[in-house]
């Protein structure tokens, strides 16, 4: 029999907490998304303000993170490569994103989910994702 460790309720909250927290601090908004280890929705805040886009792309990012088991930025910069690129749209699905902002959650070496930020410039977007699966992985150990 297979199992399969997964994020649950509990750690999407802990790592929207910890996003919307930092959100609040610096007086932004932005949209984030907790994903389970197949990359399905678990939990999902728009703060007020924040971009409907957003919406659809924090899910996109938290989808293909843990899909792919890396970063969105990785798998965007491996796409855009101008001699290794590849057409995304191959990959069969139209929910795989290459924006950063999407990072999967790696427990004892396993992806068991992720966590996606979107709304403000590429960078933060990473840097609050992070924030959030700091925040998962913390609470694990």
């Amino acid at each position: 029999m297979f199992q399969q460790m997964s994020l649950g309720y509990t750690e999407a909250q802990r790592a929207i907490a910890a996003i919307t927290h930092e959100l609040e601090r610096r007086g932004k908004v932005a949209v984030v998304a907790v994903a389970d280890t197949h990359g399905e929705l678990i939990a999902l805040v728009r703060l007020d303000g924040a971009p409907l886009p957003s919406i659809l792309i924090a899910t996109n990012k938290a989808w293909t993170a843990a899909r792919e088991r890396k970063s969105t930025r990785d798998l965007g910069q491996a796409a855009r490569d101008p001699d290794l690129g590849f057409d995304m749209a191959y990959f069969g699905d139209a929910r795989y994103i290459g924006w950063g902002g999407g990072v999967p959650v790696r427990l004892d070496g396993v992806v068991v989910g992720a966590v996606a930020v979107s709304g403000l410039p590429e960078l933060e977007d990473i840097e609050l994702a992070q924030l959030g699966v700091a925040a998962i992985i913390h609470a694990a150990h």
